[in-house]
């Protein structure tokens, strides 16, 4: 995905630099060459990500760092601190003062580009949390959102995986004198098991378990729902450094590099338990708040009314992000057959577990809402039309994969699904000629044989069919 980075450098070389590395990679870049500066920009411009030298005269990146991190409207954007010192209490001081990493200089280009993509991508999934906060907010029912400093990161529950028992003794020690609580395994397969234990606040994971590769347990761990959205920390050998990008992308939050200093093992610690935290808060807030007004009774997504005031936020949002909002619609195949065959208490069934199922094959940013009968609808913001297409495929795989278990009949069912998909990058463009131009490639899909998808072109011109997916047998 791409974002836009704001680069803080008081030495113009630097600057130049990560401004070529980091658009040779298709990143938006902004320049700031001062603090002031750079409080001005992060408020101007909303930046994905800020790129922040420490060493600067006047105000240095550590202030620079914590007004950002006081001020409400700047104070989720990802920091990552960019110094020529090598000093771990440097690093800490860093950290404590509200950065999110820690990059020395000269920067290694591939912890660079793999770091500015995870946060990225976590700055997203925030600003999607947040903004239906607000949706909400306006609408008078959510109370006050709390604030992420607040957030208490004591007593964490952590589950370390490390096979090595004298780094494993150390590191626990480290952190059961800071008042956590630590349970070690060294293993992948017991990692796993104890892996769904309620109210988890970590994992740790070692790169090398006892020959065990430590990327696929971090795969394992993002594989399942239980574990979905447990920050991960990867502890890895400075030699090992080629492979973090490969972590970064399969979902680990944040790594430690050998050998390990207690003071940042410790503030890392704190600053992914704050954040696990400050998440689960905020969707607890948020399922409360909608639970009633604003949910489908019946299968528990988002109601049409709660969907559309946030699709026309997402697109309002064009204007200022340059990221494009895709939407699908879907309608379950020949759902008035199991009504009639099998009663409504079983079509009710089916609506549930469909909406149940693509619950979890979705996004944390993206939006499930029921549209009305059978048809519901799917946002994905920042989502290009290309991908949307594969996640559409995806999604309709998915639900014609496994029969459907309902009480009014003996076998189970075979559903399928047509889905509509159309993308936007216009600011002015209404959320009721997109979700036209997604129902209208629904119909298409409909009238080309069901179980299959299709894509709506821009406006202005004609549908565009999407190779379909293979039949899966019509319910």
């Amino acid at each position: 995905m791409t974002a836009r980075i704001l680069v803080v450098d008081d030495i113009p070389a630097n600057v130049r630099l990560l401004e070529a590395k980091l658009m040779a990679e298709y990143f938006e870049v902004l320049t700031a060459s001062d603090g002031p500066s750079a409080l001005e920009m992060a408020h101007a411009h909303a930046p994905d990500l800020i790129l922040l030298d420490v060493m600067m005269p006047g105000m240095d990146g550590l202030e620079v760092a914590e007004r950002l991190k006081a001020d409400p409207k700047t104070r989720h954007i990802p920091i990552v601190m960019i110094t020529a010192l090598t000093d771990t209490a440097d690093r800490v001081r860093g950290l404590e003062a509200g950065a999110d990493d820690f990059l020395s200089k000269p920067v290694n280009d591939v912890a660079l580009f793999a770091r500015v993509r995870s946060l990225a991508r976590l700055k997203v999934m925030t600003d999607e949390l947040r903004m239906r906060d607000a949706i909400t907010g306006e609408m008078d029912i959510a109370g006050e959102a709390p604030q992420y400093a607040e957030v208490d990161a004591s007593e964490g529950q952590i589950l370390m995986a490390e096979s090595d028992d004298l780094l494993a003794e150390k590191l626990c020690e480290y952190l059961t004198a800071a008042g956590h609580r630590v349970e070690r395994v060294s293993s992948g397969a017991e990692a796993l098991e104890r892996g769904h234990q309620p109210g988890l606040d970590l994992v740790i994971v070692n790169l090398d378990l006892a020959g065990e590769d430590g990327l696929r347990l971090c795969s394992q761990f993002r594989s399942q729902d239980q574990t979905r959205h447990v920050p991960i920390l990867l502890v890895l050998d400075e030699s090992e450094l080629a492979l973090l990008a490969k972590g970064l992308e399969l979902g680990v939050t944040d790594y430690l590099i050998r050998p390990i200093d207690q003071n940042e093992l410790l503030a890392r610690t704190r600053t992914q338990i704050r954040r696990r935290r400050y998440h689960d808060k905020l969707h607890l807030m948020l399922d409360n708040s909608v639970s009633l007004a604003y949910t489908d009774a019946l299968t528990g997504v988002y109601n049409r009314h709660y969907m559309n005031a946030h699709l026309d936020r997402k697109i309002t949002e064009i204007d200022n992000t340059q990221q494009p909002v895709s939407v699908m619609i879907f309608d379950i195949d020949y759902f008035k057959r199991v009504n009639d065959t099998y009663g409504h208490a079983s079509g009710d069934e089916v609506l549930r577990a469909v909406a149940q199922r693509v619950s979890g094959s979705i996004r944390d940013f993206d939006l499930l809402a029921r549209y009305g009968g059978e048809e519901f609808v799917v946002i994905m913001p920042s989502t290009p039309a290309d991908i949307s297409l594969v996640v559409a495929e995806r999604l309709c795989r998915k639900i014609g994969s496994e029969a459907f278990e309902v009480s009014g009949s003996q076998a189970a069912l075979d559903i399928t699904a047509s889905i509509g998909v159309a993308t936007t990058t216009d600011p002015r463009e209404t959320a009721g000629a997109l979700l036209g131009r997604a129902d209208a490639a629904l119909y298409e899909a409909k009238n080309g044989g069901r179980n299959q998808v299709r894509s709506a072109a821009a406006p202005e011109t004609a549908a565009t069919a999407v190779p379909a997916v293979a039949a899966i047998g019509g319910a």
